[in-house]
């Protein structure tokens, strides 16, 4: 199936160069779109597209057998690149609240593009070695936690047939040339948390007349950070980070609110439950302890669901790798970033194999390495610096997407 990868490999690298160097933000992806829906219909896929927004799905029947669902997503981050590299992006975008920004591809959902269009290509020029159906989905919005759920809730589950497995990888900050898969909980669940409390606002020369938001919305933030510490077990998991505070307008004058945002990250719906729950008592206390003239007010948003492989499915996957890359397959380490590509898969109830693919050159993360550097040096993504070194990665991508698919598609004869 990987003979006829060097042919379209110079190709694959000029198309990472392109999409690197143009990067677009969630649900604005009509560029990067166009061009896999494109590669998709040259080599022979049968194409839906603006599903949701700019969701792109191809499907390529070939007679009898499983289904198969490989994802990439297509966003960008809104940041400016700081790489150095000479297809850098200094491309600008304006963003759903009407902001000038700048927009880089510093997350790597551009290798993923890359590698599922090669893939694609791959799966339709070697399809006397395959029998069944192979589906190339673009998604949009994974970023802002609204791509998955607009292709669903665009039509996706009657465009399609019913996938019998569906997979996904991302390109992670370890060495280049290496793969890991790993059954169970994956990706951390995510939410945000909005939280307003109330104050009376005064003159800063009488603080005396006020009820301080500042001072509330302080206490609150030391008293949050004994949860994880005191109330989620030792071998649990849970990330509860405040990430933004504000309040008032001018030095002078106490304000009569304060608007503090939440990040938070569990791999259990029942630690996510106990979060959340405690949060609320810790908030709603402290505001009494002020005399907070009002009720609190809580807002969840960007929700992604926890990424829990199927462990029949990674076990497959894991032993297609295992026999492919050989020393290079490994059993990765959960993370705590958060997807929302499960969301698709859940809707057909569909099990699904997420895993991640190396993009550092690995005789620099060897150096980082061996001097206990790894964390300073080794730029991860979302980074200004990241920047995966396009071989071995694009290929080692390429490789992991067919070998995966063939796990359930490639005739006995055919091997992997």
């Amino acid at each position: 199936m990987l003979a006829g990868y060097l042919g379209i490999q110079p190709w694959q690298e000029d198309l990472y160069r392109d999409l690197h160097r143009h990067p677009e933000l969630g649900h604005h992806e009509t560029r990067s779109a166009s061009i896999a829906a494109t590669v998709l219909r040259e080599a022979g896929f049968d194409v839906h597209d603006t599903i949701g927004t700019t969701g792109v799905v191809g499907v390529l029947r070939n007679g009898d057998g499983p289904v198969v669902l490989m994802r990439a997503d297509m966003d960008a981050l809104p940041m400016a690149e700081k790489t150095g590299l000479d297809y850098a992006s200094t491309d600008r975008a304006t963003d759903d609240a009407q902001n000038d920004v700048p927009v880089a591809h510093a997350c790597g959902h551009d290798v993923h593009m890359a590698c599922l269009m090669a893939a694609a290509r791959l799966m339709a020029a070697e399809h006397d070695s395959w029998s069944g159906t192979y589906i190339a989905l673009f998604q949009p919005a994974e970023e802002i936690a609204t791509g998955a759920s607009a292709m669903v809730d665009g039509g996706l589950t009657t465009l399609i047939p019913k996938p019998d497995v569906a997979l996904a990888q991302h390109v992670l900050a370890f060495p280049s040339g290496r793969v890991g898969v790993r059954p169970g909980a994956f990706l951390s669940g995510a939410d945000s948390m909005r939280i307003t409390v109330h104050g009376r606002g005064s003159h800063g020369s009488m603080p005396q007349l006020s009820v301080d938001p500042v001072v509330l919305a302080a206490m609150i933030v030391v008293r949050l950070q004994a949860i994880v510490a005191r109330e989620i077990a030792p071998d649990d998991f849970a990330v509860l980070t405040v990430g933004r505070i504000s309040a008032g307008t001018k030095s002078n004058i106490i304000s009569d609110h304060a608007v503090l945002e939440l990040n938070l990250r569990t791999y259990s719906d029942a630690t996510r439950s106990a979060l959340l729950a405690a949060i609320e008592r810790v908030v709603r206390g402290e505001c009494a302890a002020s005399g907070s003239p009002l009720e609190p007010e809580f807002e969840l948003y960007d929700h992604f669901p926890l990424t829990d492989n199927d462990s029949a499915a990674s076990s497959r996957v894991d032993t297609a790798f295992r026999t492919h890359f050989g020393a290079e397959a490994f059993t990765i380490d959960r993370q705590s970033a958060s997807e929302d590509f499960s969301e698709m898969p859940n809707a057909f109830g569909s099990p699904y194999v997420y895993w991640g693919i190396g993009g550092v050159d690995p005789g620099a993360y060897a150096a980082a390495e061996a001097a206990g550097t790894v964390a300073t040096t080794i730029p991860a993504n979302h980074s200004p610096q990241f920047a995966p070194v396009i071989e071995p990665t694009l290929r080692t991508g390429t490789a992991a997407a067919v070998v995966a698919a063939m796990a359930w598609l490639a005739h006995p004869e055919s091997g992997r």
